[in-house]
């Protein structure tokens, strides 16, 4: 979500709501003959109101259950859960007294509420700037869900580009350019010259390359994250391909390019994963909290009433 003028009207609100709030809490305050308390006319009315917002913040989690009530727009409801929620907060202060509560439900609540107001604004933070980042840099962004399809896709046509290369170094005809059949064709013609020997072809490269795929190509690919392989490294990476280059025939190079490539696009998702688990990683905090929070809070309020 990304935090723009679009929330300017919200933040209005907000601070305006804050300061009324404040004013008819120093007023309450100053004229209360006792200290200020939850269980007053005007502490259960701080309580009300801001335990009502915190009801419609939790409230978003079944407006994308059921997305088919289409009450208000699913923007709408975001700002809503982030600024209205936030108002919470020092509305349940007001009701408090600024107490952390002299009961061991009440210092819960407000342990929780601060557990769930911080996990909000950190995931406000990461909702704003990682889209962003993301975007700078991952070069070929695609859907998360795809991920492991397009990962796939790229073992596939490493696979293909490792064998062409290997029966172009054994000395196939079928995968080699029109230079090299040029170079190829004077086989016989020139002393010593042959046909692998134009092509810069033999069995030990091809080994080589065979070798390098199956021991750290095929394994970086096949990986999820791909972070305990120097492949993922680009400096190393890009040794790594030079030393193979040292080793082939310049004529192949542009195959090595190829795989180089790949390793790039594979770099590019694991960077995008990664991205996406640090993006959703505070709901794992953030959910369970809040949805634990309006259970007691719930609770709290029964037993006030009551008692």
């Amino acid at each position: 979500m990304l935090i723009d003028r679009s929330h300017r009207p919200w933040f209005i609100f907000s601070v305006a709501a804050l300061v009324v709030a404040g004013v008819g809490y120093a007023i309450y305050s100053s004229m209360s003959v006792r200290a200020p308390s939850g269980g007053s006319a005007v502490g259960l009315i701080y309580g009300s109101v801001g335990y009502a917002l915190m009801l419609f913040a939790g409230l978003i989690g079944l407006r994308k259950k059921f997305p088919i009530w289409q009450v208000g727009r699913a923007t709408t409801w975001m700002r809503g859960h982030l600024w209205l929620g936030l108002l919470s907060f020092p509305l349940i202060l007001f009701h408090a007294a600024f107490s952390l509560g002299a009961g061991a439900l009440t210092r819960t609540l407000m342990a929780l509420f601060i557990v769930v107001v911080v996990s909000g604004l950190v995931g406000a933070v990461f909702q704003h700037f990682i889209p962003r980042l993301m975007t700078e840099r991952v070069r070929l962004e695609t859907i998360y869900e795809q991920i492991d399809s397009v990962r796939v896709q790229l073992l596939e046509e490493a696979e293909k580009i490792v064998a062409d290369l290997c029966s172009a170094l054994e000395g196939d005809l079928n995968f080699i350019g029109e230079k090299q059949r040029a170079t190829a064709a004077s086989a016989g013609t020139r002393g010593g010259l042959t046909v692998a020997s134009g092509l810069g072809a033999n069995d030990r490269t091809s080994n080589l390359v065979a070798e390098f795929f199956q021991t750290e190509l095929r394994p970086y690919l096949l990986q999820t994250s791909g972070r305990r392989s120097p492949l993922a490294d680009k400096a190393q990476a890009s040794g790594m391909f030079g030393q193979l280059r040292v080793q082939i025939p310049r004529n192949f190079w542009l195959k090595l390019t190829d795989l180089e490539s790949l390793c790039d696009e594979k770099r590019g998702l694991d960077r995008q994963r990664l991205m996406h688990h640090v993006l959703h990683s505070w709901l794992l905090v953030h959910i369970p909290v809040s949805y634990a929070l309006l259970a007691l809070a719930a609770i709290h309020a029964v037993f006030a009433l009551r008692y």
